[in-house]
């Protein structure tokens, strides 16, 4: 009888030493809300993504990755908490039945150089290694549903000067006691200047949430409104400027638009052709992988030709133009 008892105080002195090592691990004290340990997981995994640490901090990034994770399944599990005997602080409010709606704010600060690698790089506000599809996550076997994907519609003066996007989502949420509740989020974007149609900025597990299962992934990918006076063409941007036919043969100085409001004086002395450009340096869009860099503003003219012209007309210019050389 004596050795069953020293058994199970033994026991329980092991799991209460494990208890204490998934909440060290996690920096939190045992009386955290399981919205303590959702957030302060994906502070640390960020942290210690074995992709953002360099090579010789690999080997303990990795180890620090993995116990981040552990600890995190082992509290977050509802089963797990009710064995460690988690509590809610009674000063905490479910948002399910709170009178007011409970937001959160978190920050996405990408490169779009790294945008179209997988989450594990700076595109995520959270990490772990993931597939295509259904994937299985650093969750203990726990399968991960295919990302929820949205538009994130963006000006070319957007992607020109940079921006703050906050994007309000509305996710399903596993409360405390099982129970799943709407939850409103607002995730904060930092567009770069020089960004691209097609940039994908990844929210790692900010779907909703599923017994059983790791949340989606939130994927949004930029989209480019149409602008009323520029195309975008790689970092360069077309702008289309219409002149009349006397103009293209004589000269003009013309009112330069440029993205952002400003103006530019152009004077032309050449004759001005079909197929002829103008060419402004450094008046582009920023140039995302070199610092400082930006395209070219290129202004392509279409010629307005008269639609009438009385034969004096004709002839006139017949005498003015035959012996010009193309």
């Amino acid at each position: 009888m004596k050795k069953k008892h020293t058994h199970q105080m033994e026991e329980r002195a092991r799991n209460n030493g494990e208890e204490e090592d998934f909440y060290s691990t996690l920096n939190l004290s045992k009386d955290a809300s399981p919205r303590d340990i959702r957030n302060a997981y994906r502070s640390l995994v960020k942290r210690w993504h074995p992709d953002k640490n360099p090579p010789s901090l690999r080997e303990e990034a990795e180890a620090k990755f993995k116990a981040i994770s552990q600890a995190y399944e082992a509290l977050n599990d509802k089963e797990n908490r009710n064995m460690f005997g988690v509590r809610q602080s009674p000063k905490r409010e479910d948002p399910s039945t709170s009178s007011s709606a409970s937001y959160k704010h978190r920050t996405a600060d990408f490169s779009s150089r790294n945008a179209s690698r997988r989450p594990a790089a700076n595109t995520t506000s959270s990490f772990s290694y993931t597939t295509a599809g259904a994937t299985t996550g650093v969750g203990g076997g726990r399968r991960k549903p295919p990302a929820v994907e949205k538009k994130l519609e963006c000006s070319l003066e957007d992607l020109c000067f940079g921006c703050v996007k906050k994007m309000m989502i509305t996710r399903d949420v596993i409360s405390p006691d099982g129970k799943i509740t709407k939850e409103q989020e607002f995730l904060k974007i930092k567009v770069k200047p020089g960004w691209k149609k097609g940039t994908k900025i990844t929210f790692e597990g900010m779907g909703d949430e599923r017994p059983g299962a790791l949340p989606a992934d939130i994927i949004f990918s930029i989209s480019e409104k149409h602008h009323p006076l520029f195309k975008r063409e790689g970092n360069d941007l077309v702008l289309a400027v219409e002149i009349p036919l006397i103009k293209a043969l004589t000269g003009c100085t013309l009112s330069i638009p440029l993205l952002g409001g400003e103006k530019t004086s152009c004077s032309f002395d050449e004759v001005i052709y079909p197929g002829f450009e103008k060419v402004i340096r450094g008046q582009g869009m920023p140039d995302a992988q070199e610092k400082g860099g930006r395209g070219d503003l290129r202004i392509k003219f279409r010629i307005s030709f008269p639609t009438k012209l009385s034969e004096e007309q004709r002839s006139g210019i017949v005498k003015l133009l035959q012996n010009c050389s193309s």
